[in-house]
């Protein structure tokens, strides 16, 4: 079988081609998300590579209501530094904070973050939805901050 074939058997080919076609007749255009504040929900929370190789965090936010309702934002913080894993370990705290029994953040090595934070997204994922305060600070870098979480009832 071809890696072509694994695609095809893998993936909503019908699905990809519908969304390609509605893409072009929009102009094949993303719109910019402008900073604000979004009920959001998290779709991705790993930690990864950057594409020079260090270690990055990311997460994905997709808007759940609004004018922008189904475009996604994204954080993505290299963590080779300790301010920067403190504004990870900042940001990771507040998503768990409303948690009958919170998970404890911490950073100790790489391998240990990386089960951390893929532990946060199986507890949160599907649980949780957030307001999301989407920013700029003075050094012209986006901020996240979330201000709001909301537990989901089954």
């Amino acid at each position: 079988m071809s890696i072509f074939d694994e695609f095809d058997a893998n993936f909503d080919t019908a699905g990809l081609a519908k969304d390609a076609a509605e893409a072009a007749k929009n102009g094949n255009t993303r719109r910019e998300v402008p900073h604000g504040t979004y009920e959001v929900e998290i779709n991705k929370l790993e930690l990864g590579k950057s594409k020079k190789g260090d270690p990055m965090f990311s997460c994905w936010f997709k808007i759940l209501a609004g004018e922008y309702k189904g475009s996604l934002i994204f954080m993505n913080q290299i963590v080779t530094q300790g301010f920067q894993i403190g504004i990870v370990d900042e940001f990771l705290r507040s998503l768990v904070a409303e948690m009958n029994a919170p998970i404890l953040v911490s950073f100790q090595t790489y391998n240990q973050y990386n089960n951390l934070i893929m532990d946060i997204m199986e507890a949160i994922d599907g649980n949780y939805e957030y307001s999301l305060e989407y920013g700029e600070n003075k050094k012209g870098f986006n901020t996240f901050k979330i201000k709001e979480t909301y537990v989901l009832e089954d």
